[in-house]
């Protein structure tokens, strides 16, 4: 094993600096092929369904995760530099690397990497996730205190159960389940939460902000006057409902105490839109799952009508399926000052990747990696395990996680109350490793009563 001195980024006194890892030109044409150019085709900041769906007819992941084995079989687990479509990133491999990558701070490895800037820019200039330094930690003080960050429960859960049971209703009337239907009831749940009741039918609203992360799979680079105009409207239409705001909306609690200055309370507001509706892609393949695994599912629909608070058997079946399939599958951060990886000194402005949905479901470092075993989740500090991370870890972690669990759980427990899940489409063989991606859009579930 390569010496604890060097793992965590300080060579010996003396010691030369080593040179870097680099990947060889077939490496990093295979990298690009089957890694990087996929996740941009795919969408980076709105994902494109018909892609989805052809990558799974493909099962694409195996190609990338072929990639990247061989990558850390060829170099020993060892970082590597590889050409990617914007420049040279660091790819780490190794479990103590990626220990490292989540315990760094904010000052040291920050979340602003230019790509991710170019993209989300578009529709969140003045989100968390495009600042640095002291306004970052500004901005994500009024974030953190909207989303009530690190609360199991918020401080708002019965309000917004209580809209997702309203939601729901229409889904569990029905004999069929799909995506689409999902979706639109989780965007309309989405604004009632982020804006209140008067923004659940906007339609407008909604069309500009799916144009906005449409174009920001683009970088903005196509029509970034009109972006610029289009984002602008809709921030004049969110001030407006964000006025006069039921409290337990985020936008009033962002706005009941004075925010740091130079910032915008409702700064955040495209983010936590478009974060709860990508809840529903969360919910429907949660719910294939289940419909593919009877006892899990049994297990599942025990604790909701045992009513046991929090439903933590059904928030690990979600956690389970961030597992399989990440929202995120690559984390990428930059360097704001030079670093040590194994003896090699990288400078300021590195991008470094962990490619999580690899690491997650490697079966040499996770046991059943392929498998659905939301059990696993029940074990003291699973949450905290580097080797899983659906929602990062360290100074990097998702503020909205509690959040997002809550109302992932909360809309399974609606649909399987009352409900069994007796049919699905597509069918998982669950003899068999899962897929590494499924066609989200084409899901359907058939609900029978029990």
């Amino acid at each position: 094993m390569t010496h604890s001195t060097e793992i965590h980024g300080t060579a010996r006194p003396g010691t030369p600096p080593r040179p870097p890892v680099r990947a060889g030109l077939a490496e990093t044409v295979r990298f690009m092929a089957t890694h990087t150019l996929p996740v941009f085709v795919r969408g980076v900041a709105s994902p494109r369904f018909g892609v989805v769906a052809l990558y799974s007819r493909l099962n694409q992941p195996a190609w990338s995760n072929a990639t990247l084995r061989a990558m850390r079989a060829r170099h020993g687990g060892a970082p590597v530099l590889v050409r990617a479509l914007s420049g040279e990133m660091l790819v780490l491999f190794d479990e103590e690397d990626i220990a490292r990558f989540f315990a760094e701070p904010m000052d040291v490895l920050a979340m602003d990497a230019k790509d991710k800037l170019d993209s989300l820019a578009v529709f969140e200039p003045t989100g968390v996730i495009c600042s640095h330094g002291a306004l970052r930690e500004d901005r994500r003080e009024v974030n953190d205190r909207a989303l009530a960050a690190g609360q199991d429960n918020h401080p708002a859960c019965a309000e917004y159960q209580g809209i997702v049971e309203e939601e729901c209703r229409p889904l569990t009337a029905a004999t069929v389940l799909d995506f689409p239907r999902l979706r639109t009831a989780m965007a309309r749940a989405s604004r009632r939460i982020v804006l209140g009741d008067r923004a659940a039918d906007d339609a407008e609203l909604a069309g500009w902000l799916t144009t906005l992360r449409d174009q920001a799979n683009w970088m903005g680079r196509s029509r970034p006057e009109a972006n610029r105009a289009l984002y602008a409207r809709a921030d004049t239409r969110i001030a407006r409902y964000a006025a006069d705001a039921p409290p337990h909306t985020l936008a009033a609690r962002a706005l009941a105490a004075p925010s740091p200055e130079g910032t915008d309370p409702l700064g955040q507001t495209h983010h936590w839109l478009l974060a709860i509706e990508v809840c529903a892609p969360i919910v429907i393949r949660t719910l294939l799952l289940l419909a593919a695994h009877p006892a899990e599912q049994d297990e599942a629909r025990a604790e909701i009508a045992a009513g046991t608070p929090g439903l933590p058997r059904l928030r690990a079946c979600v956690r389970e399926s961030l597992r399989l399939y990440p929202i995120v599958p690559d984390l990428v951060r930059v360097t704001r000052a030079e670093t040590e990886w194994r003896g090699v000194r990288h400078p300021a402005g590195t991008t470094v990747l962990v490619p999580i949905g690899f690491h997650q479901r490697d079966p040499e470092r996770v046991p059943g990696g392929h498998l659905f075993a939301p059990g696993r989740w029940l074990a003291p500090d699973a949450d905290l395990d580097p080797r899983m991370a659906p929602f990062s870890h360290g100074a990097g972690r998702c503020p909205g996680d509690r959040l997002g669990l809550l109302l992932s759980s909360l809309v399974c427990a609606e649909v399987l109350r009352g409900n069994r899940l007796t049919g699905a489409r597509p069918v998982l063989d669950t003899g068999r490793p899962l897929p590494g991606i499924v066609d989200t859009a084409g899901i359907r579930l058939r609900l029978g009563r029990p």
